[in-house]
């Protein structure tokens, strides 16, 4: 018998951080905006509530969070955040901060994860590179063993959280970072470390970044940074040597699963936001809620959304399920890329139509929609483009026999 319920446990999470993020985020969407950062004063509010790198082990000071409630606190901060810049920060590190729980050394998880629990260093994902966005077989970054420690060399684009780390959390912060450890090897042959930008004492020495002006999701940064013989400890490999593809195809499927369910959060913060403006709005003698060009419209963009935000919640279900040996990576590999296939494009298409009822008062910044409308559309690309997730999708319908690029 299906059970779409969520627990007790779930829908009290639910209103907590409902309120939560009403009275502290919603207010401040704006600002994260203009002022293109999320203040420290409200990360500070989040490692509070407990809602960063949640997913880590309480040795660390994390909840062990399990997959459907991290996709019920997205989707209550993306209600909250229209802009989907605090999701993203918080996203990143509970998609990551799992990763690195699950494979890292307790020398790799000591550096980094309490910090990041508590909001004083960030954790994010490294593998796009200029030229070589999905295509990570193809990087150029390299690692190299020398005695104790790897020397890794190379760039990293269109990060997220590079100006946090080096700029605003307190003890820096860091990037599981992808990098070929025998470029014969192909995927084989690509490790992942956890590669710290920033510590306490200081940038790492060889570690350069820039900052790219996005036009949206602008409360947190994107950008990259340069690698010139940067030395990490040996116990900073995540895994085994040659492993750290499949390592991060892992985190990339639970990133993809919460992204779904932040563009459809957002969305339908959007369009309810809309049903009480078209409920008011008069045109003709009448409101325009009463028209069915508006009402049709409504009715398929909730419906799309609804349809997604479940197919989010399956996939993110099922991701638990494989941590339990019920279900196989291929399963989670198909179930995440679908859940982010269409989201953000039905996301983006439902806050469009939102603007377009409020006249032209949804085309100014005092409407906020803009906000939601450029902060769904990064994630076209965010954990793998529409293009990828197709792929995906055929793949595991087909078989990898069937894959055209290898």
């Amino acid at each position: 018998m299906l059970d779409f319920e969520f627990s007790k446990e779930h829908e009290m999470v639910r209103r907590t951080v409902r309120e939560f993020a009403q009275a502290e985020l919603a207010p401040k969407v704006t600002e994260f905006d203009q002022e293109a950062r999320i203040p420290n004063e409200v990360i500070a509010l989040l490692a509070k509530q407990n809602l960063l790198a949640l997913t880590v082990s309480s040795k660390y000071g994390g909840l062990e969070a399990d997959p459907v409630l991290v996709g019920v606190i997205a989707e209550e901060l993306a209600r909250a955040d229209i802009s989907c810049a605090v999701p993203t920060f918080y996203l990143v590190q509970a998609a990551w901060g799992h990763i690195l729980d699950l494979y890292g050394t307790d020398v790799a998880k000591e550096a980094i994860l309490p910090s990041a629990v508590k909001g004083r260093a960030f954790l994010g994902i490294g593998s796009t590179e200029p030229d070589v966005g999905s295509d990570i077989v193809n990087m150029r970054t390299v690692a190299r063993r020398a005695g104790d420690r790897y020397v890794l060399n190379g760039e990293k684009m269109f990060i997220s959280g590079v100006k946090e780390t080096m700029e605003q959390m307190p003890e820096g912060g860091g990037h599981l970072t992808l990098a070929k450890t025998n470029p014969l090897m192909g995927a084989r042959g690509i490790s992942l470390f956890f590669v710290p930008l920033k510590t306490v004492k200081g940038p790492t020495k060889g570690v350069t970044i820039n900052v790219l002006e996005d036009w949206g999701r602008r409360g947190i940064s994107t950008g990259g940074f340069n690698m010139d013989g940067v030395e990490v400890p040996a116990e900073y490999l995540l895994g085994q040597e040659n492993k750290g593809f499949f390592l991060a195809m892992e985190g990339f499927d639970y990133a993809r699963a919460i992204i779904g369910v932040v563009c459809c959060g957002a969305a339908m913060a959007c369009i309810e936001r809309a049903m009480e403006y078209i409920k008011m709005r008069s045109t003709f003698g009448t409101s325009i809620a009463r028209y069915e060009g508006v009402q049709f419209k409504l009715a398929e963009n909730w419906t799309m959304l609804e349809a997604f935000r479940l197919l989010a919640y399956r996939a993110l279900w099922t991701y638990g399920r494989n941590r339990k040996g019920q279900a196989t990576r291929m399963d989670v590999a198909k179930q995440c890329a679908m859940a982010k296939l269409h989201a953000p494009m039905v996301a983006f298409g439902a806050i469009n139509d939102a603007i377009q009822w409020y006249g032209a008062y949804g085309y100014t910044r005092d409407s906020q929609l803009e906000l939601a409308l450029k902060g769904v559309r990064s994630y076209y690309w965010a954990e793998g483009a529409a293009e990828i997730m197709r792929v995906i999708v055929a793949r595991e319908l087909l078989g990898k026999d069937f894959v055209a690029t290898k």
